[in-house]
């Protein structure tokens, strides 16, 4: 597959779903850090881009056609299943985690002290997506699916108590970048999750679980970043254009 190193990491991703999961097996950063040129996102990673374009030729064919076409579909059809996919799964998922952080912890945590700090980490982790979730479902999104609506239908757009959509949208993409480096703390204080010689069932599960909730969320924080975001500012953009020209 021939791949433009000039292109953002975040360019790619959209054009091929199926670079995701190769992106996550080489350490590439396609969410928070999507607006990278993909040659320098591979030198961070100490991957050669042609190295990248051979684990993309082996995956891309298969994967591609199990990927609907986001940049495409209906903004309400992406936001119906950010919430109903990534939003869920968040919220199931950091429930379980939190149960076997604690149960790991009591097992092994007096000779392990750096679970206790993945515990905290992750914990504190969950109470912020469990609120920008909830902004998000509240606020942002009611907003962008009705702006969508007024403007297939033509009918007139209702201002936002917020001024314009990129003030919510900047405060998500901040949130986004702290979610992010809290992931790789969390990474980092389990060695790249590495499962000890020690380790217990639940602590397996566990680092699974984890590892899981990572490529999850990264998935999730690409979706808003790299394409529900800009598609939404285009829109307004379009309708402030309209207006102006009236």
């Amino acid at each position: 597959m021939n791949l433009d190193p000039k292109k953002t990491v975040g360019e790619l991703a959209l054009e091929t779903p199926a670079l995701l999961p190769v992106f996550e097996e080489l350490g590439i950063d396609y969410c928070c850090g999507g607006q990278v040129p993909l040659e320098q996102a591979c030198r961070k990673a100490e991957v050669p881009v042609e190295q990248v374009a051979q684990r993309l030729e082996e995956r891309a064919a298969i994967a591609q056609e199990r990927e609907r076409d986001w940049m495409n579909e209906p903004l309400f059809g992406l936001v119906a299943y950010i919430v109903n996919h990534h939003h869920y799964f968040t919220r199931r998922e950091t429930a379980r985690l939190e149960e076997l952080l604690r149960k790991v912890c009591d097992a092994h945590g007096e000779k392990r002290p750096e679970l206790f700090r993945m515990r905290d980490l992750f914990r504190a982790l969950s109470g912020e997506l469990h609120m920008h979730m909830a902004r998000e479902e509240q606020v942002l999104f009611p907003y962008i699916t009705d702006l969508e609506k007024r403007v297939t239908r033509h009918e007139p757009v209702l201002p936002p108590p917020f001024g314009t959509v990129l003030n919510p949208i900047r405060m998500m993409m901040h949130e986004h970048d702290s979610a992010g480096e809290t992931l790789k703390a969390l990474r980092s204080l389990a060695a790249g999750y590495a499962v000890p010689a020690e380790a217990c069932m639940s602590w397996r599960a566990l680092y699974q679980g984890l590892q899981e909730f990572e490529q999850d969320l990264h998935r999730h924080i690409h979706l808003e970043n790299n394409l529900l975001f800009p598609r939404a500012a285009k829109l307004e953009e379009k309708v402030e254009t309209r207006a102006a020209t009236a």
